[in-house]
């Protein structure tokens, strides 16, 4: 079996040389950079299935490597931070990531973070495309276009969107996304569960088809 490549990007030797022993303790291929250009330049040779990034980085910070590596590559996020309020990570959260672990951090729950984002990377709760008006929904491909363009979604975009797919029009709550993208409590907080619809609906055109049942949570449109 082919080890998966995850990028470690921090600054401190310290922080990365422990992340890349329990990521590769883990069964993972790990590559390492100390600082935003250096970052980008190994994503594109690596080509890596998750970055693990330090959001205060010398050359470009976090937010600018999260962002060029959605737009570029789609590759999942598990930003990394010292500033820890619920500002920071909707910042870090609206930058591109698909989860925000504060420092200091137990490297077994970064561990636990990574495979939950990357199980997350990779639905496969349907079998065959669903198409909803405009919007085509491929969970096997990992697919979504709108109109016929493509659709760039986070890993945990594109799993609320599973959720809301597989519901078929029926209402579902907060707590069922929470618990769908972090199954083991990792601490979302539902501001987190905001910023994945917000950033959705956007990426959809709207509200068309993430319709807010008001007191309930979310349904699909049409």
């Amino acid at each position: 079996m082919v080890s998966q490549r995850v990028l470690v990007v921090d600054d401190d030797p310290k922080i990365a040389n422990l992340v890349e022993l329990y990521l590769t303790r883990a069964g993972f291929d790990v590559a390492v950079a100390g600082d935003g250009l250096v970052a980008l330049r190994l994503m594109r040779e690596v080509e890596p299935v998750l970055i693990v990034l330090d959001l205060m980085l010398p050359g470009a910070d976090g937010n600018t490597v999260a962002r060029i590596a959605r737009e570029e590559a789609g590759i999942p996020i598990v930003m990394l931070s010292a500033l820890g309020s619920i500002r920071d990570r909707v910042n870090g959260l609206e930058a591109g990531a698909d989860d925000y672990l504060a420092k200091p951090f137990a490297p077994t729950e970064l561990v636990a973070r990574v495979r939950s984002v990357l199980r997350r990377a990779r639905p496969e709760h349907l079998d065959a495309p669903v198409r909803i008006g405009e919007l085509l929904f491929d969970a096997g491909g990992r697919r979504v276009e709108l109109a016929g363009s493509p659709v760039d979604l986070t890993p945990a975009e594109f799993e609320i969107l599973a959720a809301l797919v597989e519901a078929r029009g029926r209402v579902v709550t907060r707590d069922q996304l929470i618990d769908r993208l972090h199954p083991h409590g990792e601490g979302i907080v539902d501001r987190t569960i905001d910023v994945y619809v917000s950033r959705l609906r956007v990426k959809l055109g709207g509200g068309r088809y993430v319709v807010t049942a008001r007191g309930a949570g979310y349904r699909l449109g049409a």
